[in-house]
């Protein structure tokens, strides 16, 4: 693949930003959280994804000629600062959560350790991927739930806000759970399953729907799902398919996979009948396959009116998130390096709480009741805090302190799920492929209650803080308010 040279992908006030610093003599190391503050789509979870594309655009992020003559000529950046940029690279520290893992409000899903020149410049690119990612991954994750077992395939191309989103949006509904796309560009790139059956207009363009059948059987006998509402579904469609069925059969060269695809209509009745009547032609092993503006919520009803439906192709509702267009990621700064090497934290204040940040170098310990392997809950702590798990835990809740939760020793496991991935300006991490990635969302999705996947009102993962880095964060809020 062409690697895009994303470098000027960014907010015009990060370049004026740098371009004081660089002024001000101000480089100091800090430390910049990407996290989120509420789950898209009411989900009791989110799903994050976008980190190699994050990966690639850190490796090439550098000003051409072109660059540096174009932000020359906007006549506001100096020659010097012009020249620094035309040597720039990243010499940073990053650390993310993986792909495919399940997240949660306020946690960092991507931390940036490195002068804050190169740290303000990333900020804007980073953002983009992780946000969009992460919300159709998201979206995928709720429809394959309420889908309950059958796949589903991503036909959202044609709807997407342009091409990339039509691409990098297939990308994060493989890693939410899809089994294909119809996106090929997306099939090529990123070694994914690439599905589809045939339009209307091939139905349309021969002398009557019969024909058309018969000619995509011949041609796809391997494979072949007829589209059967051009015309009438259940006076039509359907029969003139199960005469094709037959007529192979009955030929000694049965279809292998086959089945049926319903694109309108009520889907519920119009599947039950059509089951009948394969089913009554002998053909039991057909698939019934349905699209036309699906999403999680019209899966959930057609599931509990027991549609006679196998698998799923959704578009629109998908690659758009079209109920919930936005992820809400944020960069916040949590920490500036002092000259004797020491993190200092710094915290945001708002008059809404949901906005005042975590300060300081942070990490994620994830828990797990040992038993079940099912997840308990985050905790957010300072880098380089280490628990004994042979010990008790206490957890609470950092705004309603009084709620605590005591884990007994031995009762519980923890993994940190922040993971090294560039240090010192090379990249130390691999990515995995989407599909490996996609099996790993799979793995972390069925780490979670069922109350905590369910569509309408789920429960609650708690992301509590630890005791130092809660006693810190009090103590910068107490300051905030006597320097008032």
């Amino acid at each position: 693949m062409n690697r895009q040279d994303l470098t000027l992908l960014t907010d015009f006030y990060e370049l004026t930003m740098m371009q004081g610093y660089y002024e001000e003599k101000q480089n100091e190391t800090v430390i910049f959280d990407v996290f989120f503050r509420q789950n898209p789509c009411g989900n009791g979870y989110s799903v994050c994804a976008g980190l190699e594309q994050v990966i690639d655009y850190v490796k090439n992020l550098n000003f051409t000629y072109e660059d540096v003559d174009y932000l020359r000529s906007l006549h506001i950046f100096s020659e010097d600062f012009l020249h620094y940029l035309s040597g720039f690279h990243f010499s940073g520290d990053i650390y993310a959560i993986p792909e495919g893992t399940v997240v949660f409000p306020k946690e960092p899903l991507l931390k940036v350790i490195a002068p804050i020149m190169e740290a303000q410049l990333v900020e804007t690119a980073i953002l983009n991927i992780i946000n969009h990612q992460s919300l159709i991954a998201t979206k995928t994750s709720r429809i394959v739930f309420a889908a309950d077992g059958d796949g589903i395939m991503e036909f959202g191309l044609r709807r997407a806000q342009g091409p990339d989103a039509g691409l990098y949006g297939a990308r994060a509904a493989m890693i939410g759970g899809c089994v294909g796309t119809s996106n090929v560009l997306a099939g090529q790139l990123f070694d994914v399953p690439v599905m589809g059956t045939h339009a209307h207009s091939w139905i349309m363009s021969f002398k009557d729907e019969y024909t058309a059948f018969k000619n995509y059987a011949k041609m796809y006998p391997d494979n072949c799902t007829l589209l059967v509402d051009t015309y009438d579904t259940l006076k039509s469609g359907v029969p003139n398919a199960i005469r094709v069925f037959r007529e192979f059969k009955e030929s000694g060269h049965p279809l292998k996979k086959y089945g049926i695809r319903l694109d309108s209509g009520d889907l519920a009745y119009l599947s039950k009948e059509a089951r009948k009547m394969l089913d009554a032609a002998g053909f039991e092993d057909a698939t019934i396959c349905a699209s036309n503006d699906l999403d999680e919520f019209l899966l959930h009803d057609l599931k509990m009116q027991k549609a006679a439906i196998d698998s799923w192709g959704v578009g629109t509702n998908l690659i758009t998130s079209k109920d919930c267009p936005s992820f809400g990621g944020v960069y916040k700064l949590a920490a500036i390096k002092n000259q004797d090497g020491e993190f200092i934290p710094k915290i945001k204040i708002s008059e809404n709480t949901e906005k005042i940040t975590n300060p300081g170098n942070k990490t994620i310990y994830r828990i797990y009741d040992k038993e079940t392997g099912k997840l308990k809950a985050d905790l957010i702590c300072f880098a380089g805090e280490e628990y004994d798990t042979n010990e008790d835990l206490l957890l609470f809740d950092p705004i309603e302190t009084w709620k605590k939760t005591r884990l007994p020793g031995g009762t519980y496991t923890m993994r940190e799920i922040l993971v090294p991935v560039f240090i010192n300006g090379e990249c130390v991490y691999n990515s995995p492929s989407v599909m490996e990635i996609a099996a790993y969302c799979k793995q972390e999705t069925d780490t979670l209650w069922d109350e905590t996947k369910r569509l309408f009102y789920p429960h609650r993962i708690h992301v509590d803080l630890s005791q130092k880095l809660y006693d810190v964060k009090k103590s910068l809020l107490d300051q905030m308010s006597i320097s008032d």
